[in-house]
């Protein structure tokens, strides 16, 4: 028997329009559409007049469901997966099912379509030629701090998932961190009251702790600038000794001779005048 397919259908994150050609036709060729939530895809479906088995596949029941969606694929049937809004497996659970047809040899079509990530940084104002997404914060706070200081230093430009009732908490952690950068707040992507906030970390914690935040925000934040980060690694330098650079670099996997050359090289001072200091100290 011929497998089927799993088709990743990106679906509008507000106005319905921005729905594919190619989507709603895959969706009315598919056997099975597996849901975030099958209440929210049905208004969809019905809005495009498509009657499709549906299924639930969502974090709590990824497991046990991602096994049979596998089976009912390896049976011949073709599933699309789709989310309540945009792209599958972005910060969804998705990504286990398109590891697991992998585990099994199956093709996996991506369809493509909305995601806020992309339509965030577009509009933001920021450097769009290097990016990182970070997804959603933990609500752990040791974890959402950890993962703040794993980044600081990152020239690329940042972007992070927020909803409204944690948005203060996470603006207010990210200035101790990160400083006083520049950020983009988009929310409410392509809905009626799509709003784009080019402010600073410290402006935002400031207008949002006056003003209560309303509808999903992505946060597309300014990496740290180069000028910032050469003058840090060069304070590092000056405040290391000669001997203990010489270690750095013998720890690194060099002998003592060719280490010391290094560090001459590096200081702009003779190799004597590194030997000489080494052994002092």
């Amino acid at each position: 028997m011929e497998r089927g397919k799993l088709y990743l259908c990106a679906t509008p994150i507000g106005n319905l329009d921005d729905i594919s050609i190619r989507t709603l036709n895959i969706l009315k060729m598919v056997d099975l559409i597996a849901c975030e939530d099958t209440r929210r895809s049905k208004q969809l479906l019905n809005k495009f007049e498509i009657s499709k088995p549906l299924t639930s596949y969502f974090e709590h029941n990824k497991v046990e469901k991602g096994i049979k969606i596998i089976e009912e694929i390896k049976n011949g049937k073709n599933v699309a997966l789709v989310t309540d809004a945009g792209t599958p497996a972005i910060s969804d659970p998705g990504e286990d099912l398109v590891r697991l047809c992998g585990e099994n040899d199956i093709t996996v079509v991506p369809i493509p379509g909305p995601v806020a990530l992309i339509n965030a940084l577009i509009v933001s104002g920021l450097s769009t030629g290097r990016f990182c997404f970070e997804g959603f914060l933990s609500t752990n706070k040791k974890s959402r701090f950890d993962h703040l200081e794993e980044i600081k230093n990152d020239s690329r430009t940042l972007i992070f998932y927020e909803a409204p009732h944690k948005l203060l908490r996470t603006l207010s952690d990210m200035e101790k961190v990160l400083g006083n950068r520049k950020i983009s707040l988009v929310r409410e992507l392509t809905k009626i009251y799509e709003e784009v906030n080019r402010t600073t970390l410290s402006d935002a914690v400031k207008y949002y702790t006056e003003n209560i935040p309303k509808g999903e925000f992505v946060l597309v934040i300014e990496g740290k600038s180069r000028e910032e980060i050469a003058e840090e690694k060069a304070e590092a330098f000056d405040a290391l000794s000669i001997k203990d650079h010489v270690d750095m670099f013998i720890a690194n996997g060099l002998d003592k001779k060719n280490a010391m050359k290094e560090v001459a090289i590096l200081r702009n001072i003779s190799k004597r005048d590194v030997y000489n200091e080494y052994l002092k100290q």
